[in-house]
């Protein structure tokens, strides 16, 4: 017969490979909801608070509840030119259409709330919009504090930061192409 030197040290590690073996499987379920709708929009938290941030290039814009620069789209025959998910726009140009349940969004720190308000499109669904402008986030922005999105022609227009007073913000440096012409 094996003679174990200390059984109590083994059965000790049978037990613990049995807790850490147990709890690396999963059931496929997470206690987080998802974040997104189901057409993969922004998260909804990003669509409910709009501030006022600094973004080396363009200034002071306005942002996302994530921090991330928020966007618009006019032409010279528009100024508010819907992007759709029909042409592949929102692929690139994420709305941000409010949560169910939601029928405002809110003016954080440095906006103008009379200038905020909300748009219902032919989706059925409520969008935040900013002096009469529809808003949009820029999937080349990976995170706050970046505006690579300012200036690209694209969709029908031209896409702008804005401003905390509802205007475009056209830096000198506009005119961006991003390799999105359509």
């Amino acid at each position: 017969m094996l003679e174990i030197p200390n059984r109590g040290l083994v059965v000790g590690a049978v037990l613990l490979i049995s807790v850490l073996v147990a709890g690396c499987g999963g059931s496929g379920s997470s206690s987080t909801p998802p974040t997104t709708t189901a057409k993969t929009k922004t998260p909804v938290d990003a669509s409910t608070r709009f501030s006022a941030s600094s973004v080396s290039g363009v200034g002071k814009v306005l942002v996302d509840g994530k921090g991330r620069t928020v966007y618009i789209l006019t032409s010279s025959a528009k100024k508010n030119v819907p992007c759709s998910d029909a042409s592949g726009c929102t692929a690139v140009w994420p709305d941000l259409p409010l949560p169910s349940g939601k029928s405002a969004a809110t003016a954080g720190q440095g906006i103008d709330a009379s200038l905020l308000s909300t748009m219902k499109l032919g989706d059925g669904e409520t969008y935040p919009v900013d002096n009469g402008y529809l808003l949009y986030e820029y999937t080349g922005d990976t995170g706050p504090g970046q505006a690579n999105g300012e200036g690209i022609k694209s969709f029908g227009g031209t896409w702008y930061a804005l401003s905390p007073s509802g205007a475009p913000v056209k830096t000198s440096g506009s005119g961006g192409g991003g390799g999105y012409s359509y």
